[in-house]
């Protein structure tokens, strides 16, 4: 494992490249041959492309009854229990930084091992999940459970091939991202809701057609990456021979998919207490997708597709020991993380039952689904930030192969975020999820800046000036939100949704660019120049 040297604990800012904002750009002499803004406008389009997508798949899926959609809610948590742990964190987050300490023959021979030892694992684990189901699905639902046990284990069986087809995405994924070939892996999951939605329209209102249209889906992602793979010479012949640097992506992956399972364990927790008769109603579990729906698009637009368009350069210089560089890149990324989802943050907040109300296409909505996808939402939406640097400076470990501490910061984490749950959901009902993960992500940002200070000297002052202006800009416009929304027309479905959004939205987004332009902040020099291309 490679550890870089410690200069000492500092909290004095670092020396950054000229110009921090959303341009993200790096000094003339040390130019990347990529733009780095290019691939991070690459994947936040393609990010935008699959959640307004994903945004239609569920308006379908809503039109079901409580009875199948929440047991098929449940039933894909099944393989999506295990898609973390197998395939897209724990690969993109182990699998790049060695991968780009090899030479190009070294690169080719690691993906095919690697690839061969995944379908492998992948094969007993679909196996074990078809036979375990009643025994799964028995774990994540509430003895007393206001989901269909039968149909959620029926469905949870059909669905399990789609963790073999999430994962040979994820490598194919994984392999692009690392050669910074970014536009075939972001729009691949645009290709499942294409994939899904189709599906959703052309066969039978059923159970099992409904668990068939997403694994159809998980066909679409991995088939539209691999006339790139190809193309770019990526494409790997599967094998289970041994290649040295193996042993390193495993080492790295292990305290990863341990970090993944404690949080598994956390949404095996979360879906009891939905599923809980004695606690919510039916359609909870519905309601909680809808948020999650919702919260994923906006994490993913403004702060997962940044962060994963740099994650590749983090490995890069961590791989070239220039820690000066590596820095300058942190607080890049937490200028522009954090400008970006603060607004949302305080948005959503206040429009949260607008956005709900998008996702239902009826004016004859269900109302438990609805007030429960709106709670959730509020929750979550504190969260964002937080969140926002925990997703980042969990990267800046894992591109540095420090995986240990970010897996005992995050575990310590998820097991915090258990206890909140249990104290603050019974008070704060279905807000208190929300509420809950926003706390553990604050702990977690501390424990993972103050273990950075301690490796490279954490730029907290420069960190601090930004944010100080950010917050109450982002205050500001969840104020003039919640103005304008007692003119609104009353939420519920998707044309008052829409007209809330884009009006008392409109008008708070506005004043927070207003704001930031007033006070010549760097991230609105670089958009203002963009626009004028």
């Amino acid at each position: 494992m490679t550890v870089p040297p410690s200069p000492g604990p500092s909290s004095e800012p670092v020396e950054t490249a000229p110009e921090l904002d959303l341009e993200l750009n790096f000094p003339a002499d040390a130019a990347p041959r990529r733009s780095l803004r290019a691939n991070t406008l690459i994947v936040m389009a393609g990010t935008l492309g699959s959640r307004l997508s994903g945004i239609l798949r569920q308006q379908i899926i809503g039109l079901f009854g409580n009875t199948l959609l929440d047991a098929f809610l449940v039933a894909v948590r099944v393989p999506s229990l295990m898609r973390e742990l197998l395939a897209e964190g724990a690969l993109v987050n182990s699998f790049i930084p060695v991968y780009k300490t090899l030479d190009e023959a070294g690169r080719k021979q690691l993906a095919a091992s690697f690839s061969g030892v995944l379908i492998a694992v992948n094969l007993l684990l679909m196996a074990l999940g078809i036979l375990g189901a009643p025994w799964i699905i028995d774990l994540l639902i509430a003895n007393h459970a206001n989901v269909d046990r039968g149909l959620a284990i029926y469905m949870a069986q059909l669905v399990m091939p789609f963790l073999m087809l999430i994962s040979l995405s994820s490598v194919a994924m994984g392999l692009l991202n690392a050669d910074e070939h970014f536009k075939e892996s972001s729009f691949a999951p645009v290709a499942f809701n294409i994939a899904s939605i189709t599906a959703l329209l052309l066969l039978p209102d059923t159970a099992t057609w409904l668990a068939f249209g997403w694994l159809i889906g998980g066909v679409a992602q991995l088939v539209v990456q691999l006339p790139a793979l190809r193309r770019f010479g990526l494409l790997p012949t599967p094998a289970l021979g041994p290649h040295p640097a193996l042993r390193r992506v495993l080492v790295q992956m292990a305290p990863f998919t341990l970090t993944a399972g404690a949080r598994q364990f956390l949404n095996f927790y979360v879906q009891g207490l939905l599923s809980n008769a004695a606690m919510f109603s039916a359609g909870t579990t519905a309601g909680y997708s809808y948020a999650e729906t919702i919260f994923t698009t906006v994490n993913g637009l403004f702060v997962v597709s940044p962060v994963m368009a740099m994650f590749p350069r983090f490995s890069q210089h961590a791989a070239d020991r220039d820690w000066h560089g590596f820095k300058a890149l942190t607080v890049q990324a937490v200028r522009t993380t954090t400008f970006l989802a603060a607004p949302m943050s305080a948005l959503l907040v206040v429009l949260a039952p607008y956005a709900v109300s998008i996702i239902n296409l009826r004016s004859t909505y269900d109302v438990p689904r609805f007030e429960a996808a709106t709670q959730i939402l509020q929750g979550w939406a504190l969260a964002l930030v937080p969140w926002a640097f925990v997703t980042l400076l969990l990267r800046t470990f894992y591109a540095r192969e420090r995986t240990r501490e970010a897996v005992v910061i995050s575990a310590i984490g998820f097991v915090a975020e258990v206890g909140l749950y249990r104290l603050l959901v019974p008070t704060l009902h279905l807000r208190g999820f929300g509420v809950s993960t926003a706390l553990s992500g604050i702990l977690m940002t501390l424990a993972l800046a103050f273990m950075y200070r301690r490796a490279l000297g954490f730029p907290t002052r420069e960190i601090f000036s930004h944010l100080i202006r950010v917050i109450p800009l982002a205050l500001t416009a969840g104020l003039v939100a919640w103005l304008l929304v007692h003119i609104m027309p009353r939420p519920g479905y998707i044309i008052p949704g829409a007209v809330g959004l884009a009006i008392a939205g409109g008008f708070g987004l506005a004043a927070y660019l207003l704001g930031a332009l007033a006070l010549r902040m760097p991230e609105m020099g670089g958009l203002l120049r963009r626009l004028k291309r």
